[in-house]
C-alpha cells in the first residue's frame, strides 16, 4: 500500500513539475531528427535509420509506465492503431523508463508496437525531452522519410492519442500504406 501512494505522490508532483515546463524541446520542424538505437520490449534493437527512405516514425515519448496518462496513451495505441496503420508509418512509445518495466507494462496493456528503453536517457537528452524530474516529457516527434522532423506535438490527450496520430499524418500528407 505505502509502494501505491509513493508511485501516486509521484505521478502527481511529475504532473505539476511538467506542466511548468514551458517548453519541452529546442529542436524544430525541419531538424533532422536524431538517430537512435534502442531496445525495445519485443526485444529487438529499433533505430531512426532503419526508417528512412521507406516510411515516416512516429516517436512518442511519455514519461513513465503505468502512471494514469501513460496508461491511457497506450491503451488507446493498442485499441485505435489500426487508424495510425493506414498510412505509410510505423509507430512507437518510448520512455526512460528500464526495459524490464516496460516490459512488463507492454504485456499488461497488450502492446502490440514496439515500447522503447532508454535507461541510459542519451536518446531522451538528444531530442530533449528529459524533463527537471529526469523522465521523459509527452512529446510526439513525426519524422518523414528523409529524417527530417515534420512535426513535433507537446499538446497531446493521452485518451485520444491514436485518432490524434492519424489525425496529424493526414494532415502532413503522409501516404496511405499499400
Amino acid at each position: 500500500m505505502n509502494k501505491l501512494i509513493s508511485k501516486l505522490l509521484f505521478g502527481l508532483s511529475l504532473g505539476l513539475l511538467m506542466s511548468l515546463q514551458a517548453s519541452a524541446t529546442d529542436l524544430k520542424v525541419g531538424d533532422k531528427a536524431p538517430n537512435f538505437k534502442l531496445q525495445a520490449t519485443d526485444g529487438h534493437y529499433y533505430q531512426l535509420s532503419d526508417y528512412l527512405g521507406k516510411q515516416t516514425l512516429v516517436l512518442a515519448w511519455y514519461p513513465m509506465a503505468n502512471t494514469r496518462g501513460c496508461t491511457l496513451e497506450c491503451k488507446s495505441l493498442v485499441q485505435k492503431g489500426h487508424l495510425i496503420r493506414e498510412y505509410k508509418a510505423v509507430y512507437m512509445m518510448a520512455s526512460v523508463d528500464d526495459l524490464e518495466d516496460n516490459q512488463k507494462f507492454a504485456e499488461e496493456q497488450k502492446a502490440d508496437f514496439p515500447m522503447l528503453s532508454d535507461p541510459t536517457k542519451e536518446t531522451a537528452k538528444a531530442y530533449d525531452v528529459l524533463n527537471l524530474v529526469r523522465v521523459a516529457s509527452r512529446v510526439t516527434f513525426y519524422i518523414g522519410e528523409d529524417g527530417t522532423i515534420l512535426k513535433i506535438d507537446e499538446d497531446i490527450n493521452p485518451e485520444t492519442a491514436a485518432e490524434d496520430i492519424a489525425a496529424n499524418l493526414n494532415a502532413l500528407g503522409i501516404a496511405k500504406a499499400e
